[in-house]
């Protein structure tokens, strides 16, 4: 328990006791958290022992079960060697033992010299503490002189109670080491028994009262043998067989209240009322007699033995009434059927039971069910009897098959001034048609006729039918029986018996044929590895149908099983009898060898063997494991080591003496604690190769861009070279921390990706086998390139011309972290798809064929030294702007300026008329217009220019200057998205900055004097085709 504090739970508004003894709560020492005694700084001296709490309310006191406060931590042993953590591991020569904490060497060897340290834990508490390490050296004479084997470890009679685990140690010195072997006197070992892998320790896990028995170690060696016996007794905590329930019973009667319990030892019964001892009991029986309100409140029946105790709480009420008939009243009127018989009900409530006594008018009726009593009545009711009902046309016994239907016939003759209802009843429950119109119909086609349809009749339907035809005033009825055919029944009472490594002896008792006699009978088994349940073999190899015993045969050993059996007939297959209860199989030495045996490679000095490790169902026991053999391929001697996990399939073998690339023979075998089994195949592999000893040469770099380098190199003369290792790490980070590239032995050059832009990265190459890689060549140290543009170029027009799309974009300005835009690449693919045509050009646009064959999407990105930019898209059809027609849109790349931004902000129209002048610097002497035209509009005839405008044409628009006074100066923009306005900055002279409006885009940072042939020259260049699109002319 933890040191700081105890808790124990009680609900209610308990009183606690601790060995009989009220506590005091007001001591600093308790404290009391929702009905829970909280202990703090728990103290041995003061706080061991029994708790328990009373709980109290109106209706009595009960006495919760009691709770034991020990003080005491489970403890670990192990032995250091040297250091920490450098722990003996056990095995059949070293043991340590777990009950006292001693290591004990069967056979002390040169190799045991050294310090040990005793080292203690424990889980309960996560401490642990080694003492002082104490010195070993063994005395070489001693060590070589054999002795028989000599049981040091022994084990004591043992009590355990059933499902605990209980742990037997037996260890013994000798020399040879001697071996250990377990068996129970008499008896076979327990299903769940185990033997430690050294041999020294039995678990026995979930012990039943049948594992109880004497128990024997057995150690041997060539010099002689030692033998230990020991006892286990199996004890059981209390079970309640019979326990007291809440109970009302009336005042003055008497009460018998049996509390039955079974353990072992055999339980005590002991008996509280109201939290207190209570002695008024016989054998465990408590007896009362003349019960008054004073024996009502809270008992408690109480089983205990020396494993503890178990509870049983129970209300005793005491009733005490007075005869009444509010709940149960007497019926005013009764009707009955003439020569019948009729029964007046008489149920007061009453405590306690009271006395009956009947009478006629003023006539009093004599007790008992004499003749003349029945006589008297029927004849004072005569006047309200009827006909009686009588069943005229009863069902009659049937036979099916299962899915067959069946019908019940039932017929009545009744009094016509009376209801008559048919009621059917299975088994002596009444059938329910609204929820059983599955099986059950009925036929209301002729009156005073109950028929009864049974329909696709199952085994379950099999029984007796009684139809009951019934008015308000009497009734009768009628039975049959249904039989129904069909498949067996599942046997019943599966044992198993005689359990063997590979077969058991099954029995069970025969179960309902259902009306058709069993065939045979099939074995059937499932296994931890599957779910499913398979047809077992057996022993006879057909089990006849008045057979009730069979013997499972080719089981796995060491297998844990399921049995169940089901019959058969000329109907079918019937249901499986209930599972058994899982039991294993006895051990074996394993009978198949490890496969795929092979290996070689691995790191310098080392022989690596691989073998594919054997399923469960192969182990046939306990302790499994390998045993590995390998010897130099002309070699005399096998060397074994054994492998222990039974899932690894690999060991390596170092031996600093070993040639690099030697030949070995290699085999590996199974074996668990019944035995070994055959070894696998010999194989022939090789030991490890020593690494390359030469470094590669001629080392170079190229970059490629920001974010990838070419590295290449001269390959290698050594012929042991399996691959090359390319090394690479940047300025910021240490060579321990490199990122490695291997490429293949025919590779002269690797290519290093995802780096970071403009940073110093360092690389070398290194030769590389299974042994390990060799010397490093020349570090070479190279920069990477500036990051491409982030910013995506900005797609300002799709135009249809003729056949083909114009697609224009603003040039994109690298930042000065970012590399020069040197290009741009367009992809030109099918929406939905990656791949396409792809085109490269330096211009600021490019012409791509009109889709023929639905949506396609134009990528447009920037090119640069470092690599390529962000991606920009439009889409683009056929359908989107159709042959013939005029199409024009811009798409909004830049927020429209709005008119109160300033003295050079303009905002979109959709009007000529909505156009008005905007206030500029003074020397500002222009009027401006911008119109843009299609192709289509253009063959409709010149737009008029204003008086003494300036013009100037391209393929796809018009540009007009036009003179105005100097206080003003206002640009006109129409197009198919309508119009728009824009201004110009006049500074020192210069035409500093055009504005985009609406459609209108004209690039900032325009610059030219302010005359008519310098602006036009400065606003010709950023004049963009634009999408077509219908126009009216001003």
């Amino acid at each position: 328990m933890s040191p700081e504090y105890a808790i124990t739970a009680c609900k209610e508004i308990p009183q606690w006791r601790m060995n009989n003894g009220d506590i005091d709560l007001t001591s600093d020492r308790y404290s009391m958290v929702g009905g829970n005694l909280v202990i703090n700084n728990p103290d041995k001296q003061k706080d061991a022992g029994v708790y328990y709490c009373l709980a109290s309310n109106n209706y009595g006191i009960v006495r919760s079960t009691e709770a034991t406060l020990s003080f005491g931590y489970d403890l670990s042993y192990r032995w250091l060697l040297n250091e920490f953590p450098v722990f003996i591991t056990m095995d059949k020569r070293r043991f340590v033992s777990q009950t006292n904490g001693n290591l004990y060497i069967a056979n002390v060897e040169a190799s045991d010299k050294g310090n040990y340290s005793c080292f203690v834990s424990s889980p309960s508490i996560t401490k642990s503490v080694f003492s002082k390490f104490i010195p070993l050296i063994p005395i070489p004479e001693r060590t070589t002189k054999p002795y028989p084997a000599d049981i040091v470890v022994q084990f004591k009679d043992i009590y355990a109670l059933m499902g605990q685990n209980v742990t037997l140690e037996c260890f013994a010195l000798g020399n040879p080491v001697p071996d250990i072997r377990w068996r129970k006197v008499l008896e076979p070992m327990p299903s769940t028994a185990e033997i430690s892998t050294s041999g020294a320790v039995l678990k026995i896990f979930n012990i039943q009262l049948e594992d109880e028995g004497t128990y024997e170690c057995e150690a041997e060696n060539i010099k002689g043998k030692d033998r230990h016996q020991g006892r286990i007794y199996v004890q059981a905590f209390p079970e309640w067989v019979e326990h007291i329930n809440d109970t009302e019973v009336d005042i003055g009667s008497d009460l018998y209240w049996p509390c039955v319990a079974t353990g072992k030892p055999i339980p005590t019964i002991r008996w509280l009322k109201n939290g207190y001892v209570y002695h008024q009991y016989h054998k465990g029986e408590l007896r009362l007699y003349d019960v008054t309100f004073e024996n009502a409140g809270m008992y408690q029946c109480i089983a205990e033995n020396t494993y503890g105790a178990i509870y049983a709480n129970a209300e005793l009420k005491i009733l005490a009434l007075a005869p009444t008939f509010e709940m149960n009243p007497m019926k005013k009127k009764i009707l009955a059927a003439k020569g019948g018989r009729v029964i007046i009900e008489c149920k007061p409530k009453a405590a306690p039971k009271p006395k009956f006594s009947w009478s006629k008018g003023t006539e009093w009726l004599v007790n008992g069910s004499s003749p003349g009593r029945v006589t008297l009545l029927i004849r004072a009711m005569s006047r309200y009897t009827k006909d009686p009902t009588r069943i005229i046309l009863a069902p009659l016994n049937a036979d099916v098959t299962v899915g067959e239907n069946a019908t019940m016939q039932c017929a009545a003759s009744f009094d016509p001034a009376l209801d008559l209802t048919f009621v059917w009843s299975f088994n002596g429950y009444v059938i329910d048609f609204n929820k059983e119109n599955i099986h059950y119909r009925r036929n209301f086609m002729l009156d005073a006729n109950g028929e009864l349809l049974i329909r696709n009749a199952q085994l379950k339907h099999a029984g007796r039918y009684t139809c009951t035809a019934q008015t308000i005033v009497d009734n009768s009825s009628a039975s049959a029986d249904l039989v129904v055919r069909g498949p067996p029944g599942p046997p019943g009472g599966l044992r198993i018996e005689d359990i063997r490594a590979t077969s058991v002896a099954l029995t069970w008792s025969r179960g309902s044929d259902n009306h058709s006699p069993i065939s045979k009978y099939t074995i059937q088994t499932k296994t931890i590895l599957s779910d499913d349940w398979k047809d077992a073999k057996t022993d006879p190899p057909i089990i006849e149908g008045n057979m009730e015993a069979a013997r499972a045969v080719d089981l796995i050993p060491w297998m844990e099983y399921e049995f169940r059996v089901v019959a058969t007939n000329t109907l079918g297959i019937g249901e499986p009898s209930i599972p058994s209860n899982k039991i294993r199989t006895d051990g074996a030495a394993p009978n198949v060898a490890p496969s795929d045996v092979g290996g070689g490679g691995g790191s310098n000095r080392e022989l690596t063997i691989t073998w594919a490790p054997l399923s469960r169902e192969y182990h046939y026991g306990n302790n499994f494991g390998y045993v590995v053999a390998f010897k130099p391929f002309d070699g005399e001697e096998w060397k074994k080591v054994t492998v222990t996990n039974p899932d690894i399939g690999r060991y390596v073998h170092k031996d600093e003496t070993m040639r690099p690339f030697t030949a070995f023979q290699v085999k590996v075998k199974a074996f668990n604690n019944k035995g070994d089994g055959p070894y696998s195949l010999i194989a022939v592999i090789n030991s490890a190769q020593d690494a390359p000893s030469e470094a590669p040469t001629g080392v170079g770099v190229k970059v490629l861009s920001s974010s990838e380098i070419s590295v290449h190199w001269e390959h290698v003369v050594d012929k042991i070279v399996e691959s090359y290792q390319i090394r690479y790490w940047s300025a910021h980070d240490k060579e321990a921390a490199a990122h490695r590239v291997q490429v293949n032995s025919q590779e002269y050059s690797a290519r290093l990706e995802n780096l970071l832009p403009d940073t110093q990265y360092s690389v070398d190459v290194r030769a590389c086998n299974s042994a390990g890689c060799g010397p490093p060549s020349e570090m070479i140290e190279t920069f990477t390139k500036k990051a491409p543009p982030s910013q995506p170029p900005r797609i300002i027009s799709s135009i249809r011309s003729g056949s083909r799309y114009i697609i224009t974009w603003d040039h994109v300005v690298a930042l000065s972290n970012e590399s020069t835009v040197t290009g741009y690449k367009v992809l030109y693919r099918p929406d939905g798809q990656h791949d396409g045509k792809l085109y490269s050009t330096h211009k600021h646009s490019i012409e791509v064929p009109i889709p023929r064959d639905g949506e396609y999407v134009v990528e447009v990105r920037a090119h640069s030294d470092g690599g390529d930019g962000v991606v920009s898209q439009v889409k683009i059809s056929e359908a989107r702007c159709p042959e013939g027609r005029k199409c024009g849109r811009v798409p909004s790349a830049r927020p429209a300026l709005s008119r109160n931004r300033g003295p050079f902000s303009g905002h979109p129209s959709h009007s000529l008329g909505s156009l008005a002048p905007y206030h500029l610097p003074a020397r500002c002497s222009l009027l401006l217009g911008l119109l843009l035209l299609s192709a289509a509009a253009e063959e409709q005839g010149e737009v008029e220019k204003p008086s003494g405008a300036i013009g100037a044409s391209s393929r796809h628009s018009y540009l007009l200057i036009v003179p105005s006074n100097q206080d003003q100066c206002q640009a006109l923009a129409i197009g198919v998205s309508g119009s728009s306005s824009a201004g110009c900055r006049y500074e020192q002279g210069r035409c500093q900055q055009w504005v985009q409006v609406g459609a209108l885009m004209l690039a900032a940072g325009a610059s030219g004097a302010i005359t008519d042939s310098g602006c036009k020259r400065q606003l010709l260049a950023p004049i963009a085709p634009q999408e077509q699109g219908e126009l009216e002319k001003p």
